[in-house]
């Protein structure tokens, strides 16, 4: 396996500056994912993380901006009905997104 160069600076600083940029922080320790999730939202500048533990990530992540921590699971009976979690993570980003264009104009 090879380092390859980390995109989201130059995205966000000369790319696409007035975009919703969405980054992704898997981790194995759940006692440090939050710290580094905000750690990119610093370092970046961008809008959003979502963060979630290698172990749980399937089911559970961590919605991380600037202000925020927003928490999404899957119950077992979403589990058991096939539900992703995905599909939360997508309707939390859209509203995110909805609400930064409708701030920008």
């Amino acid at each position: 396996m090879k380092m390859v160069p980390k995109m989201l600076f130059p995205l966000v600083k000369d790319w696409a500056p007035k975009a919703f940029v969405i980054s992704f922080k898997l981790e194995t320790d759940p006692s440090i994912v939050i710290d580094r999730a905000r750690n990119a939202l610093e370092v970046y500048r961008h809008q959003v993380v979502v963060a979630n533990i290698l172990e749980s990530r399937r089911s559970f992540v961590v919605i991380v901006t600037k202000d925020s921590e927003t928490k999404l699971s899957l119950s077992e009976e979403e589990v058991e009905k096939g539900t992703e979690i995905e599909e939360k993570i997508v309707v939390d980003l859209q509203s995110r997104h909805t609400a930064f264009i409708e701030d920008k104009n």
